[in-house]
């Protein structure tokens, strides 16, 4: 667990370190069970939420995936007949446990944090930086989907659960491979491999097409999207600092929607000799706007985030804060960046 995260300032409970035994201990406890994941849900949290949903459930624990926003688009063939929906109103009556998972800060619950933050029972978590507001099991070396396959064969070897469940192996999957971006992130490891491997050896999806539907298909809305930050591209430090960025009348009058904009990092981040890509989005009419940073060298770009009450990852972060205009946002943020270089 990384030493730099706070406890929850609340303070309304004390927060406890699990080991990985104890993690499986508290899981294996028969209770239904809601699963939190971040808001503005991609890739890594919809697999991992998914996933540990179905082995509770196997296990005797009726489960319930909750996150502030609906499931992206992109992401429905593999969860969309499993709940109607995630949001809070679709919420069933019943469930005693709260388990949260990806999700390093209350506020990154959006407006789940009001109804459930300091209900946490258990908080599942690979972030470097963050803050504490449950008993916690946290592993900054997994990437998002690997502590779930592992308390998936954990649950195996002590008989809790007598087959992995139908699609887990699909939902581990798309949680691996979203977070490590196809394999292709410093954060996937041999260990890694061996787990996205042990996955796909079981012939229960096809994980060729699961790729091509992740990364290599783009809707019509996200060639948009490339265009105009392609056009709206900044560079700063000699080139080795890249914004591009989509403030709410751009996003407008593309008729885009926000589930599409986090294809602006990846155009930053594509640039020879850029260190650090960044992208910023306003996603409504107030001054309020969403950062994502990626690094291409040493910088901790989760230590520059958490300066805007964000966090992450040391090479993927991103924050919310607010700004006079679209001009400051970016101003403050390739200050701090600077310093770092």
């Amino acid at each position: 667990m990384s030493e730099t995260r706070p406890v929850n300032p609340a303070g309304k409970k004390a927060c406890s370190e699990l080991d990985f035994s104890q993690l499986c201990d508290r899981l294996s406890e028969k209770k239904p069970t809601v699963i939190i994941f971040h808001a503005h849900p991609d890739g890594d949290a919809v697999g991992s939420a998914f996933a540990l949903g179905l082995l509770l459930g196997a296990a005797g624990s009726p489960a319930f995936c909750v996150c502030a926003d609906k499931i992206p688009r992109r992401f429905l063939f593999a969860v969309g007949d499993l709940q109607a929906s995630v949001l809070p109103e679709a919420l069933p009556e019943g469930y005693s446990r709260v388990i949260s998972v990806d999700t390093p800060s209350i506020a990154q619950m959006g407006r789940l944090g009001g109804l459930f933050g300091n209900r946490v029972d258990v908080m599942i978590d690979h972030h470097g930086l963050g803050e504490i507001y449950a008993d916690h099991y946290i592993d900054p070396g997994a990437a998002a989907g690997e502590i779930i396959y592992d308390i998936s064969r954990e649950f195996l070897r002590r008989g809790l659960v007598k087959k992995i469940p139908d699609r887990f192996d699909l939902l581990a999957y798309i949680a691996i491979a979203s977070d490590t971006g196809c394999f292709k992130y410093s954060n996937t490891t041999p260990a890694t491999h061996m787990r996205a491997a042990d996955l796909m050896s079981t012939g229960s999806f096809d994980y060729a097409d699961v790729n091509y539907r992740l990364f290599d298909s783009k809707t019509k809305e996200e060639l948009k999207i490339t265009r105009a930050a392609l056009e709206n591209i900044q560079y700063f430090s000699n080139g080795e600092i890249s914004v591009t960025s989509l403030d709410f009348g751009q996003k407008t009058a593309l008729g885009v929607s926000d589930e599409h904009l986090d294809i602006l990092i990846d155009v930053a981040r594509s640039v020879e000799g850029v260190k650090v890509a960044v992208s910023v989005k306003q996603p409504g009419p107030d001054n309020i706007y969403r950062a994502s940073l990626r690094s291409n060298c040493e910088v901790d770009v989760s230590a520059i985030c958490a300066r805007f009450g964000g966090g992450g990852h040391k090479k993927a972060a991103g924050c919310t804060f607010g700004a006079k205009n679209m001009t400051e946002a970016i101003s403050l943020l390739v200050d701090e960046i600077r310093r770092e270089l």
